[in-house]
């Protein structure tokens, strides 16, 4: 770990604005983000006494390679500043929520043509307002068909979509009236767009004039003897009535409040919101995160960031109700008042039904601290010991923090692929997974040779050779980590003392975008999927590249065995080893990653078509003429005149389409005129 008195800030070159700070370790990765009203002494009280820091804060120090920071205008852009670079950076000594429970939405697509509700998860999109969360899916579906009774709006795929309008015959729920049907022109797009609107006011908590006017319509119908209408309209109110039966009232009609409440121990806290629009409880969402050094003030204005950091601004509420205000709460009113475009009551509720309801929303978080110890038990503990353990029984300097691991899939050498996937600290981060579309696995090499311990025991030309595929994705990968260093002007022994020639920290991201390099960042620990054959070919690569500061081993699915390079007896680690565990899932994580892509492009490879064999006609310009033509037989009936409507399609790729699918279409290839497209006999 780096002394942190090589990179200390001398006092008088801090400034005291405001600002944004961020740590980056030896090779240039943020490992931490904070901000501060005054950059100076925030600053300084990283490096006063390492010793009476946190356990972890000392640890992010003794990591850190070098501190910047970024002056801002005010506390505000700080804060909104601080949560871009957070969400950006995704830094690893940074305060992580993380999801108790994946939570759906009910979404409507208003940036559509014809907006569709359906359920959603994930990353929130532009132009679709969002409703909930809610615990089941279920849930939103019981609840949604209620609602298309009165609101019958577009609810199927785009694909049943285009094919009722291709066919000009609506779905079921058209036929039953729980949709308005603009796939057969039923309404047009400005009516369906107007029944979407009203569906999201009812949703938004606009409830009592939905349901007095279905009151008034019967009524009326029934005066006018209208029975039937009456009684349609009548079924249409019950539905409106359970629909909102399903969200208890626990506030008053006009109220709109996010409830947080917090219950935390040592080690980590649970946090949990209720969202309460027009008095109702709409939905439920939780996070647990590891408290580190943060004290509550601080975890609840790292909450409020990551709920409303990418919020749109009809989900900021009017009040937000919070068990202890954030440790600047006039910012953080400021920055939610810039979100929503109105004034937002941030505080702490004292009394009446708003403290009970905040009662409430504890005990819904202390029971989610439960169920988290329960099902993550000596997790933490877990993953410290098998660091400890690979470092033991391989001999490594250091705990293996980053390991990678790569798999090779195919089928008889075909649609050759390669997965190489990270885990950092025991677990699996995702954003550095990488895949590798594989061209020299069909040659026999001497890196294959060597593997199999001499030239003449390598495999036979043009069998499948696994290890020659491993080669190239090895080379890959460490040529792009060589490549970063040689743009710093670097030798692979900088690389590991964390310097460039000139004694700088080693920046891993790209001067010229800001952000990271692609594969910039070495490993402390190579897998790869095999035994002794597939290690050995690894290690050719990695001498052939002169990289010697990086541990490599393979895992031998038959045995478990652990296979060190050059080795003849494998590393026997125990069954009940949590350091073979860890193994384990890296090996399974590589192997479904890469069977997942393997998957893939095996699925693109047998979609053909008939426009596949066209000479000179490509997947962009098929795609343009089956769109233009709706179908290979209206395209087959096609003259070449109209074929060159299409763009990109000129005179003689017109004739050739036309004499393909001509005689695809007869086995005795009939001849055609290419002027008028008609057959000759």
């Amino acid at each position: 770990m780096a002394d942190p008195s090589q990179y200390r800030p001398k006092p008088g070159q801090i400034p005291t604005d405001p600002g944004v700070y961020r740590f980056r370790d030896a090779q240039g990765r943020v490992i931490y983000v904070g901000k501060a009203k005054s950059l100076r002494p925030r600053l300084s009280s990283y490096f006063q006494d390492i010793g009476a820091l946190h356990p972890r804060t000392a640890t992010m120090v003794r990591t850190g390679a070098s501190v910047e920071w970024t002056v801002v205008a005010n506390e505000v852009e700080a804060l909104q500043l601080e949560y871009a670079w957070i969400k950006e950076f995704d830094p690893r000594f940074n305060v992580k929520y993380r999801d108790d429970k994946s939570y759906p939405f009910l979404a409507v697509t208003l940036a559509d043509e014809f907006p569709r509700a359906q359920v959603m998860r994930g990353a929130k999109r532009k132009g679709t307002r969002y409703f909930g969360p809610y615990s089941h899916a279920w849930a939103i579906r019981e609840t949604l068909d209620l609602l298309l009774r009165v609101f019958p709006m577009r609810t199927c795929s785009s694909g049943v979509f285009k094919r009722a309008g291709q066919s000009g015959r609506p779905c079921l729920l058209g036929y039953i009236d729980k949709c308005s049907a603009p796939c057969v022109g039923r309404v047009d797009a400005d009516e369906h767009l107007a029944i979407a609107e009203e569906l999201c006011d009812f949703l938004a908590g606009n409830t009592t004039r939905f349901v007095r006017r279905t009151e008034v319509a019967m009524r009326a119908a029934a005066a006018e003897l209208d029975f039937e209408r009456a009684a349609r309209l009548r079924d249409d109110l019950e539905a409106l009535r359970k629909a909102l039966e399903k969200n208890a009232v626990v506030l008053g009609d006009a109220t709109d409040a996010d409830v947080f409440a917090v219950a935390d121990d040592e080690l980590e806290a649970a946090v949990q919101v209720f969202h309460v629009r027009g008095g109702r409880v709409r939905g439920q969402r939780g996070w647990v995160v590891e408290k580190e050094s943060e004290d509550l003030p601080s975890l609840v204005e790292h909450l409020l960031q990551q709920v409303y950091g990418d919020a749109v601004q009809d989900s900021v509420p009017r009040e937000v109700l919070v068990p202890v205000l954030p440790s600047d709460a006039d910012t953080m009113r400021s920055w939610l008042a810039g979100l929503r475009g109105a004034v937002v009551d941030l505080r702490v509720p004292q009394r009446g039904d708003k403290r009970a309801l905040l009662e409430t929303v504890r005990r819904n978080a202390q029971q989610s601290l439960a169920r988290h110890k329960l099902t993550r038990a000596g997790d933490l503990t877990a993953r410290s010991q098998a660091l400890q353990e690979l470092q033991e029984a391989l001999g490594l300097a250091e705990a293996p923090l980053r390991i990678e691991c790569f798999d090779v899939s195919h089928v008889m050498g075909t649609q050759v692929v390669a997965s190489m996937v990270v885990f950092e600290d025991g677990l699996a981060r995702k954003s550095e997974y990488r895949r590798f579309l594989v061209r020299s696995h069909l040659e026999p090499t001497r890196y294959a040779a060597a593997a199999a311990g001499g030239p003449g025991d390598g495999p036979p030309a043009g069998s499948i050779d696994d290890t020659a595929a491993m080669r190239e994705v090895l080379g890959r990968r460490f040529q792009r980590l060589l490549d970063a260093q040689a743009a710093q002007g670097l030798e692979p022994s900088d690389e590991a003392a964390g310097v460039d020639g000139s004694g700088s920290p080693l920046p891993g991201i790209d001067p010229e975008t800001g952000r990271a390099r692609k594969f910039a960042y070495p490993p402390n620990l190579v897998v790869v999927d095999g035994g002794l054959p597939q290690v050995n070919a690894a290690q050719a690569v990695l001498d052939e590249l002169g990289i010697d500061d990086v541990a490599l081993v393979g895992l031998a699915k038959r045995l478990e065995e652990v296979w060190l390079p050059g080795q003849d007896f494998p590393v026997v680690l125990p069954r009940t080893s949590e350091g073979l565990y860890l193994l384990q899932r890296v090996r399974d994580e590589a192997h479904r990653f890469a069977i997942a892509f393997h998957r893939q492009r095996r699925s693109k490879a047998m979609t053909t078509s008939v426009l596949d064999a066209v000479p000179g006609l490509g997947q962009t310009r098929s795609k343009a003429l089956l769109r233009h033509f709706g179908s290979v037989k209206r395209l087959r009936a096609a003259t070449p005149d109209q074929l060159r409507e299409v763009p990109g399609i000129g005179p003689a790729l017109a004739e050739a389409v036309v004499v393909a699918l001509a005689r695809d279409g007869d086995t005795a290839a009939p001849a055609v005129n290419l002027t008028t497209g008609e057959l000759l006999d």
